[in-house]
């Protein structure tokens, strides 16, 4: 039996506004090495997003070398990672050379190979090809197979598809890949697995409604979503990145899961329990998997208060947190009261004022929540909110016009 670990997201170097995660994400993943070693994982899948900007600080790059050769045991326990929509694929793959002799695999372009190699651990990579790879560990009687299915930059899908049809072509072209390279390589005599950084659904659900954090990438070619039935028939287990809360895609013709990020990183998320994936897997058998909970990182928590005294009690009891706090008020928030509020705790990241006129007369307030929405509705939340009126037309045309003038070209 081989056991699988699967994590996502990690978005090392990611800020909540002001405040630097890095401390958090240190501790998180030290946990998530320790349930790795206590669970006797023998192979690692990191789902891409795995640093939160193209140019990641030095301080992230440390973390993420230093956490995977700890989660390789030396190269003993192999890692693949692929890059997702935050990735720089040219960065992320920079280090593989070296990243190989420690049994970690770094992967971002379609037209990358990783070379066939034995080390003297006994781990070794003995086939491959552009999206795919077989590898054998030591210790297990049957290759291991991975299709690999990094973010696909929209230079990259030019290239492929030209400018027609791209969101059909696009989902045929991967789905016929995946077909190819399971026919070729996938048999029931070993594992097969399929990685990828990309917005799955069902064919004929509707999605959930995701958090601001969690929206399905959009630029993939005008391809909002691939679907589940677009999976090959031999891959057991879908291991996916993208989205931060862990779900469970479909269950047909195999597991697509979402492990979810490992910390909290917007308030849209502030509800979720952060996980890690443990899959045990064996040839020509359906596989078997469970959710980890992660404890580490300070969680992000939303209140709202109509009393002071109240406010500032919920608070000293909650230190270790990220707040986003709506406080009601008359007008706006007096100076004497924001300032008790912002130094009964160090982590309060947005204060928001609601205004009992006009929630009570039934205009619209600004709420966090609706941050997601585009620039013209925010306008006009935001106008109704402290105009208690609509905007009239030809005001929505000027802001239009604004907008309009500083979108890139």
């Amino acid at each position: 039996m081989l056991k699988i670990l699967h994590t996502a997201d990690w978005h090392l170097g990611k800020r909540l506004q002001e405040y630097p995660r890095i401390a958090e994400q240190r501790d998180v993943l030290h946990e998530i090495c320790e349930i790795a070693d206590q669970e006797e994982v023998d192979l690692v899948i990191l789902a891409g997003d795995i640093f939160d900007t193209f140019n990641p600080s030095h301080e992230a790059v440390e973390l993420l070398y230093k956490t995977l050769r700890k989660l390789s045991k030396n190269g003993t326990r192999p890692i693949i990672a692929i890059s997702g929509n935050h990735d720089s694929t040219q960065f992320v793959e920079a280090p593989d050379p070296l990243a190989r002799e420690l049994g970690i695999f770094f992967y971002g372009k379609y037209d990358s190979i990783i070379p066939v190699e034995k080390w003297d651990t006994g781990l070794a990579v003995t086939q491959s090809e552009p999206g795919f790879v077989e590898l054998r560990i030591p210790h297990i009687d049957f290759p291991i197979r991975l299709i690999l299915a990094p973010y696909a930059s929209e230079l990259l899908l030019k290239t492929y598809l030209g400018e027609e049809d791209r969101e059909g072509k696009f989902r045929q072209l991967l789905a016929d890949k995946w077909a190819s390279l399971a026919a070729k390589y996938c048999d029931d005599q070993g594992i097969n697995l399929l990685t990828g950084h990309f917005f799955f659904v069902k064919e004929g659900e509707k999605p959930q409604q995701e958090p601001e954090s969690e929206r399905p990438i959009l630029h993939v070619g005008g391809a909002q979503a691939l679907y589940s039935h677009l999976i090959p028939q031999q891959i057991q287990y879908v291991a996916l990145g993208h989205l931060h809360r862990y779900q469970v895609v479909d269950s047909q013709p195999c597991p697509l899961v979402y492990s979810s990020s490992p910390l909290a990183y917007s308030f849209s998320e502030a509800d979720q329990e952060k996980k890690v994936v443990l899959i045990e897997a064996e040839p020509a058998k359906p596989v078997n998997f469970r959710a980890i909970s992660l404890q580490s990182g300070r969680p992000l928590l939303r209140k709202r208060f109509e009393e002071l005294a109240q406010a500032i009690d919920w608070l000293e009891a909650h230190p270790y947190s990220f707040v986003e706090l709506t406080f009601v008020t008359e007008e706006a928030i007096d100076a004497q009261t924001r300032k008790a509020i912002m130094s009964a705790h160090d982590g309060i990241v947005s204060l928001i004022p609601e205004l009992k006129s006009k929630s009570s007369a039934g205009t619209a307030s600004m709420s966090a929540t609706d941050l997601s929405a585009d620039m013209l509705t925010l306008f006009t939340k935001y106008y109704e909110s402290s105009k208690g009126i609509k905007p009239n037309a030809e005001l929505l045309e000027v802001f239009k016009e604004v907008i309009a003038q500083n979108e890139p070209s």
